[in-house]
């Protein structure tokens, strides 16, 4: 055990968890790009209304948002606790209550919000709730995950929910500090979606939920349509087409630090949205959610206030 009480994970002893690879020594006190420790850290766990529908269903998603990122993404929402901090040292016995409570609420199902820095804690906790734990869990994340890590999830998750936020190396390094993030994303992505992915997947009708499955998120970022298009056109050539869902959504608005970018510090207009959305139709990509323009607003993001925790 460290000075501080905090608990030793094989993992964590040369962490590469994600595709950073750091390989610092987290059990010793040392910190990577994400800046986590060992104990988890979170800062909300709630009922989440404002998932696809098929994810928030009619209870709500029992979201539970964990502290720090292995991104950093200039226009982040959740940048109080991505890239501030923000949150709880929670152990991973108090997270597996955690879901047990959102169960007990009413939740669809768990949804562990940029988890991968936590998982060897997350996966205790799983385990621990996992008798008792009788709803889907969710993988929502940035998409940048190593495929090892992807390989780990296997029985444990039941739906992924990554995104996919750019094709262009320059803006992925640009905006979020990944070179990289494409490719990797990518081949990530095509883990979950052999894990997880169903023949002829079909968007569930009005009113249920999924239990397991893949939905690809991707938000289209002003000024930068022609790059979503370009994340398309290889979405349609390179994943296997009708084993997941595709959500197109129009609701970027510029936080954290998007002002810094004059051509992110406005929303998205009507046009750019629309092409994105024409081209996903002409690829045959319309299994899965397209987002009305008026939909961009704050209210998605929830207050960061360590209700549940």
């Amino acid at each position: 055990m460290t000075g501080s009480g905090e608990k030793q994970f094989r993992y964590y002893e040369s962490c590469e968890l994600c595709p950073r690879r750091c390989r610092v020594n987290r059990n010793l006190g040392e910190r990577g790009f994400c800046n986590a420790g060992t104990e988890i850290k979170a800062a909300r766990a709630a009922l989440h209304m404002w998932e696809e529908p098929c994810i928030s269903g009619k209870g709500g998603s029992g979201t539970v948002f964990f502290s720090g990122c292995t991104l950093k993404c200039c226009y982040c929402q959740n940048y109080k606790i991505s890239a501030e901090g923000f949150g709880r040292e929670i152990s991973p016995e108090r997270l597996s209550e955690i879901f047990l409570e959102l169960q007990e609420k009413g939740a669809e199902n768990i949804s562990l919000v940029t988890a991968t820095h936590y998982l060897e804690g997350v996966l205790r906790a799983l385990d621990l709730a996992k008798d008792r734990l009788h709803i889907p869990v969710v993988y929502n994340c940035g998409g940048y995950e190593r495929v090892e890590t992807v390989e780990r999830l296997k029985d444990y998750v039941d739906i992924y929910l990554p995104d996919l936020k750019y094709y262009s190396r320059e803006l992925s390094e640009k905006y979020s500090k990944a070179r990289d993030y494409f490719e990797t994303a990518m081949e990530a992505i095509a883990c979950m979606i052999e894990q997880k992915g169903s023949e002829n997947m079909k968007t569930p009708p009005e009113g249920e939920t999924l239990k397991r499955g893949v939905i690809v998120r991707h938000m289209v970022l002003p000024s930068h349509r022609k790059d979503s298009i370009e994340i398309l056109r290889h979405m349609a050539k390179r994943l296997p087409r009708g084993r997941y869902l595709i959500s197109l959504m129009s609701q970027y608005t510029p936080f954290h630090k998007a002002g810094e970018y004059r051509e992110l510090n406005r929303r998205v207009t009507s046009f750019e949205y629309d092409s994105v959305v024409k081209e996903a139709v002409r690829l045959g990509l319309t299994e899965g959610y397209m987002q009305e323009r008026q939909s961009a607003k704050e209210e998605y993001t929830p207050p960061f206030d360590l209700e549940g925790i």
